[in-house]
């Protein structure tokens, strides 16, 4: 007796199929897995920490654009973002937000001023990671480092509509809105609010997955301001 298998096809497709297609559509819609790959954001974010990036922060886009499907809420001032570098979209940047559309920026011998009022800053114990070069003072409920305070300038901009100021918290080596410029509102992919995984290393066949004997346990689902 031959055996009837036009019933098994579909169920097969399906079973190959569904798994791939729900993994897709989470990282289209709800998170996507980011290694930090510099450290523009020290001693926020680390080099290579993992990140998700919550899609669901600011809207849906339509799948490979920049356009939104949906768009529900802006970045807003003190968010951690990931988004497309605006010089070349294809890479993913993170940083803070400082600057929403309407203020305006400035920052004099280091010292961040939003719609000039000069961002409070305290001086902060030097982390145990740190070199000893570097400066550390809280700013708006988060750390911010420094090789050079006094000599960090730049000059007041009004962000435009539409528009978005970004600074790394490692202020004296982060190329970001002082160096390249604004960031365009539908550039944006998500907010960041957790380190899922940490290491020292990634591995040499695969940048994204970390080398397993330089894990920083301390630093796995730490939750990121």
């Amino acid at each position: 007796m031959k055996k009837d298998l036009r019933a098994s096809w579909p169920q097969a497709l399906f079973t190959f199929f569904a798994p791939a297609l729900l993994v897709l559509g989470i990282r289209w819609i709800v998170i996507e897995p980011f290694v930090v790959p510099s450290g523009s954001m020290i001693p926020t974010l680390l080099i290579h920490d993992h990140i998700f990036a919550n899609k669901l922060a600011y809207g849906v886009h339509v799948p490979f654009e920049k356009k939104w499907l949906l768009h529900w809420s802006n970045p807003q001032r003190g968010d951690i973002a990931v988004f497309r570098y605006p010089e070349t979209p294809d890479v993913f940047f993170v940083k803070r937000i400082v600057g929403i559309p309407g203020d305006s920026v400035a920052v004099e011998n280091g010292i961040l001023s939003v719609n000039g009022k000069k961002q409070e800053q305290t001086e902060a114990a030097v982390p145990a990671m740190s070199e000893g070069r570097f400066h550390y003072f809280n700013e708006s409920g988060h750390l911010v480092r420094y090789l050079d305070r006094e000599n960090s300038n730049y000059q007041a901009l009004i962000v435009p509509e539409e528009m978005y100021f970004a600074m790394g918290d490692n202020r004296d080596q982060s190329s970001d809105s002082r160096v390249w410029g604004l960031i365009p509102e539908e550039n944006f992919v998500g907010s960041v609010r957790r380190v899922w995984l940490a290491c020292e290393k990634t591995l040499v066949s695969a940048s994204f997955l970390c080398d397993p004997s330089t894990i920083r346990w301390n630093r796995i689902l730490r939750e990121v301001r």
